[in-house]
């Protein structure tokens, strides 16, 4: 296994970059450094903020853009379909194409399609400068994160760096809901074109700030088209398969047949990777069970929580009656909680280990969803709702970064890319599959009298119940992880406070030889 300190032979450029600067664990970080960092939180806590800051603005969309609930779902599913779909295909660019122009020339788009959202008059646009805005956050994702994970050093320097980055994400997404209110006040195009000079001023920023690096050689190689074809058209076919499967019906011939092509595209890209020599996501990663479990992790986590905002978006305003306003305020204990706790989870990880904490962010999501099945018609904010969001909020701080930094130790820097956009695949493929169950199961449950609240929250009740049991299963998967101590991503001996004893360090030496083979060996 090539170390991220080190230089991959397989890494090239026909003309002399500026080097990426690295960091070791015994020197403080340049100016330089803190800048370029800073310009790639701003584009993640972008790129989280556009999930979640539509959640509160939905019953204003629909109201003048005159859209259903299930049209509605589409304004959040746009988003999620280019950002998933695309994710495998954007993180493969960046490593072959250069991190730093993939990222910009994403930003600029970005930038672009936010200032269309805000101005467009239909569904059907705003639908699409959704899915665009989705399609470059699938380039900037991964390409951001590729750039932290080559430029800082693996261990305590990485996972303060990657803690800082993904607790931006956390706060972004959690803080959407939060601006969304205030915004959606005054009209809900403002949170459409609030991201636009934002992501304009990072790019300027990031022209002056972000290094160039080398990108690898690709005369001879190409970009793997089959697998990048293949992959991405799986990956789009099931989104929109699940998510427009509650309309069309899971049984009839269209959703099957779509489920039955998702299953050939996905064999082929398998078959495809197998069997060329330079794969868009090399297979053997997956050997590793750490990664899987991130990757899985972050899929049932992100889901869960997606389609929980979606439900108690809904339920506050349809049956509770807030305004825009009083549904940030109720979500605003969580967000305030995951800005504060998530800058200071390096220290944590680098003590108790990823999957520890990982597992105790999993234990509060569930606790926090169940506490808020116990809803009704006229609850108690701080004994019934207040609990939930403070769990929910301690969740995202400890799960979030912690999914980050399992994820992407111990890979070498040429595929960093891949695995960075791998991971997001996970978190955003997840959250629209569950949050299109979770819909369609309520959606079954609607009563016959669509004006009664309480008939409404009837229907809400299955589907809190289906996001509680996808936490709990992704519980469960996290805390299989803990019966042995995970080889691949061994945090602790990263950052051991103290000095180990002979018999730790040769398990720390089987331990990383173990890493070295998993990762190596195709």
């Amino acid at each position: 296994m090539t170390s991220p300190s080190s230089t991959p032979s397989t890494a090239s450029t026909a003309s002399t970059p500026v080097p990426v600067p690295r960091t070791g664990s015994d020197e403080r970080w340049s100016a330089l450094q803190w800048g370029t960092l800073l310009v790639l939180c701003a584009a993640l806590f972008l790129d989280a903020l556009d999930v979640s800051m539509v959640g509160v603005a939905l019953p204003s969309i629909g109201d003048e853009l005159h859209l259903s609930t299930s049209s509605l779902q589409w304004v959040v599913s746009g988003y999620v379909l280019g950002y998933g779909g695309l994710l495998l295909l954007g993180g493969r660019a960046a490593d072959l194409l250069g991190r730093r122009r993939v990222f910009l020339i994403a930003l600029g788009v970005f930038a672009v399609a936010s200032l269309l959202g805000g101005l467009v008059d239909s569904g059907e646009l705003l639908i699409a400068t959704r899915f665009v805005k989705g399609l470059s956050a699938a380039f900037t994702a991964p390409a951001g994160l590729s750039i932290i994970t080559t430029s800082f050093t693996e261990g305590p320097v990485r996972n303060k760096a990657l803690t800082i980055y993904s607790s931006c994400g956390a706060t972004g997404f959690s803080m959407g809901l939060v601006l969304s209110g205030f915004l959606t006040e005054a009209g809900w195009r403002w949170t459409m074109l609030l991201p636009a000079p934002v992501a304009l001023v990072a790019l300027i920023a990031g022209l002056k700030l972000i290094p160039r690096s080398p990108r690898e050689r690709t005369e001879g190689r190409g970009y793997d088209l089959p697998g990048a074809l293949t992959g991405t058209g799986a990956m789009l076919l099931l989104v929109f398969t699940v998510v427009s499967g509650s309309q069309a019906g899971w049984a009839s011939a269209r959703t099957l047949g779509s489920f039955a092509a998702v299953a050939v595209l996905l064999a082929a890209f398998v078959f495809t990777e197998q069997r060329t020599p330079h794969p868009l996501i090399r297979l053997g990663v997956l050997r590793s069970s750490g990664q899987v479990r991130a990757n899985l992790g972050a899929a049932t986590f992100f889901g869960s929580y997606v389609a929980f905002q979606f439900l108690v978006t809904q339920y506050l305003q349809n049956v509770l009656g807030y305004s825009a306003m009083q549904t940030a305020l109720a979500f605003l204990p969580a967000g305030s909680l995951v800005a504060i706790l998530s800058t200071r989870m390096g220290p944590i990880v680098d003590r108790f280990g990823t999957s520890r904490v990982i597992a105790a962010g999993f234990t509060s999501l569930v606790i926090g969803y169940v506490l808020f099945l116990r809803i009704n018609l006229h609850p108690s904010y701080a004994a019934v709702i207040l609990p939930s969001m403070l769990l929910l909020g301690a969740a995202f701080a400890a799960a979030f970064p912690s999914l980050n930094i399992q994820a992407t130790n111990g890979v070498k820097d040429q595929e960093q890319g891949m695995v960075s956009g791998l991971l997001n695949t996970s978190f955003q493929v997840g959250g629209a599959i569950f949050l299109a169950v979770v819909t369609a199961v309520v959606t079954a449950h609607a009563g016959s009298d669509p004006g009664s609240k309480q008939a409404v929250l009837d229907s809400y009740r299955p589907g809190l119940l289906v996001v509680t049991g996808i936490g709990a299963a992704g519980l469960l998967l996290t805390l299989s992880g803990l019966r042995r101590r995970p080889p691949s991503y061994g945090v602790l001996v990263a950052s051991s406070a103290t000095e180990p004893t002979p018999a730790e360090d040769t398990a720390a030496q089987r331990d990383k030889a173990a890493a070295e083979q998993v990762v190596v060996r195709d």
